[in-house]
């Protein structure tokens, strides 16, 4: 067994156990049978470029993290230890605030959309990067201010799993494996109010009209949809998705009326 062999079948077994995907699970989205993932994660089957494109997506990392080539995001919450200083990538460090901010954005929108079929987490995804996106560029402030990167199936918060973790733990959302017509989905129910007082009358103005807007979708169309988006169309694959791009937004993104240059 080669030394990538190795490297990428720790990583496949090692981010499918993190997301909570059975091998039949991550098979049928990857489209291969159940004993060909097995091998891939025992590193006696090679994977072909395609198939390293679909393992990627559905563990939603880029191909360069699969394969170890490239860094994992330093994602350090406000309670966390200090974060290490070896070795290159991207460092995140969520602060008390942001960090009480996502929570109650994440309730927030569990309690109004979450029951719906549709809303599993790629969809939560999506919505959240609207959220944000959308305000700071009607408002030129931050409402989460999550960092999102560009996957191939559209923009991923890459503070998500780790603050969901930590709200799994505090008891305030249950993750929750279910079923979208022939597909796995990851759901998660709230298991608190959230706390309006941290946020403010237009952010849950701009909240609901995204949701109204975009909730009704199921992963693949509101993903085809963010791929229309100009900060996600002008971002490499798996680089981080710069806010500002929102200026350059067309209809029907755009959340402003911009005056013509001449």
């Amino acid at each position: 067994m080669s030394d990538v062999n190795k490297m990428l079948a720790r990583r496949v077994r090692a981010l499918r156990e993190q997301v909570g995907l059975t091998q039949e699970e991550l098979a049928r989205r990857v489209e291969v049978s159940r004993p060909a993932l097995s091998q891939i994660e025992n590193g006696a089957r090679k994977v072909t470029a395609e198939e390293l494109m679909e393992l990627s997506d559905a563990l939603n990392v880029t191909p360069g993290r699969l394969l170890g080539t490239e860094a994992e995001p330093e994602i350090r919450l406000a309670r966390d230890a200090a974060p290490s200083r070896s070795g290159p990538g991207m460092r995140i460090s969520v602060p008390q605030k942001n960090l009480a901010k996502f929570r109650e954005v994440l309730l927030y929108i569990l309690g109004k959309v979450g029951s719906k079929p549709n809303i599993g987490e790629t969809v939560i995804y999506k919505l959240l990067y609207f959220i944000d996106f959308d305000y700071y560029e009607k408002y030129e402030e931050q409402l989460v201010g999550a960092t999102y990167i560009r996957n191939r199936y559209g923009p991923s918060p890459v503070q998500f799993k780790k603050v969901v973790a930590r709200m799994e733990q505090d008891g305030e959302i249950e993750r929750v494996k279910s079923r979208y017509y022939k597909y796995p989905q990851t759901k998660y129910l709230p298991r608190r109010a959230p706390d309006l007082s941290l946020l403010t009358g237009r952010e849950i103005a701009l909240i609901d009209d995204v949701l109204c807007r975009l909730s009704d979708m199921d992963a693949a169309q509101v993903s085809a949809y963010s791929h229309g988006d100009v900060p996600w169309r002008g971002t490499a694959e798996g680089e981080a998705i710069p806010y500002e791009a929102v200026f350059y937004r067309v209809a029907p993104y755009s959340q402003r009326v911009y005056p013509d240059d001449d």
